[in-house]
């Protein structure tokens, strides 16, 4: 959906800055904002065993075809280690930029073949503008269309599916894995893209070692079978990690750009769940309070919902909150309903023709 923002920003236009700066005292002084080395110790060694763990299942049962159970968990260790690599980029772990530039490589490009400098520029453009069609990157139309504008405007690949978008998301996220590779090696060549030196060394070994694992355990048919079923449940995973987050909630275009604390707020979606949530979704269920503040530690993003849900009411910002399946009803409403002027211009042409 599109929002008009004339009356968020006139709401806080006067107390933009004061708005944000009041909820931040609060956060500080509940002592949400401190780093939390312990649980970070204990998170990335738990995702660090896990990867090994997986490895060496896959080392240990050699040429059978269970080993696309191993490319299943593999999938599930591949997205936990991307959410830990998220965490660094947002200095959660560590304050200083060098080490979380070090280990966010570490973890991303050589860890699961995914460029962390690719990512960074991407997602700060995301987080500084979220749901902006012309600032988002999230939301450009490039396979699918997030407005009933981007529809009528779509062309290429767009234009193809854009109908029926709905019904193709989750078949599409099967291609996202790849589509990381994809996009981290063609970064290697921007001139924005730091350390290329770095990034590209670190991407060739995790790819060498990633094939040539697969191809010297197993045979030809097998190697390519464990490669297919990892990487379409790891696109998959990741897809449903971050769908919730923003798609269907408002979007922006042209100079439409409200205070900080609205367009945070405004474009981002909650979703209720227990601890178990919490893990598989690597605390980006508390898209608002990420959004507000990035740099909080996973583990404080709970209790900090509370103070921001607070915070909105008293202020009267909508606060949007809901389950996880019901997250992906809304974001696959929206697709289909962006999705109709493409309908109608064939239906047009149908009827045109006949």
């Amino acid at each position: 959906m599109t929002i008009s923002t004339q009356a968020p920003v006139a709401a806080g236009t006067s107390a933009a800055g004061s708005d944000f700066a009041r909820l931040t005292r609060r956060i500080t002084e509940a002592g949400l904002l401190e780093r939390r080395p312990g649980y970070y110790t204990l998170r990335i060694g738990v995702v660090t065993g896990l990867l090994a763990a997986g490895w060496g299942a896959f080392l240990a049962l050699g040429d059978t075809w269970w080993q696309l159970a191993v490319a299943a968990f593999l999938a599930l260790a591949f997205g936990q280690v991307a959410l830990v690599a998220h965490d660094l980029a947002h200095r959660q772990v560590f304050r200083r930029r060098r080490p979380s530039e070090t280990w966010g490589r570490l973890f991303g490009n050589l860890g699961i073949g995914m460029s962390y400098g690719w990512w960074m520029n991407k997602h700060t453009r995301h987080h500084a503008n979220p749901n902006h069609e012309d600032l988002d990157p999230d939301v450009a139309p490039d396979i699918l269309v997030w407005s009933t504008d981007q529809a009528r405007a779509s062309s290429g690949p767009a234009r193809l599916i854009g109908g029926h978008q709905a019904y193709l998301f989750f078949p599409l996220l099967t291609l996202e894995g790849f589509n990381l590779h994809v996009a981290s090696v063609r970064a290697l060549r921007s001139p924005w893209m730091k350390s290329r030196l770095s990034e590209g060394l670190l991407l060739f070994l995790h790819m060498a070692a990633y094939l040539s694992a697969l191809f010297v355990v197993l045979p030809p048919g097998k190697a390519v079978a464990f490669l297919a079923v990892h990487q379409c449940l790891f696109g998959v995973y990741l897809g449903c990690t971050f769908a919730p987050n923003h798609k269907g909630m408002p979007t922006f275009s042209g100079d439409e750009r409200p205070d900080f604390l609205r367009r945070q707020v405004l474009t981002s979606r909650n979703v209720r769940g227990g601890r178990l949530t919490d893990v598989l979704l690597g605390g980006l269920n508390y898209q608002i309070e990420h959004h507000l503040f990035p740099s909080m530690p996973t583990p404080h993003l709970r209790r900090a919902r509370l103070v921001v849900r607070a915070y909105c009411a008293e202020i009267g910002v909508p606060y949007h909150e809901t389950g996880l399946l019901r997250s992906y009803r809304e974001a696959l409403a929206h697709l289909h309903r962006v999705g109709e002027p493409i309908r109608r211009r064939r239906r047009a042409a149908r009827a045109g023709r006949a």
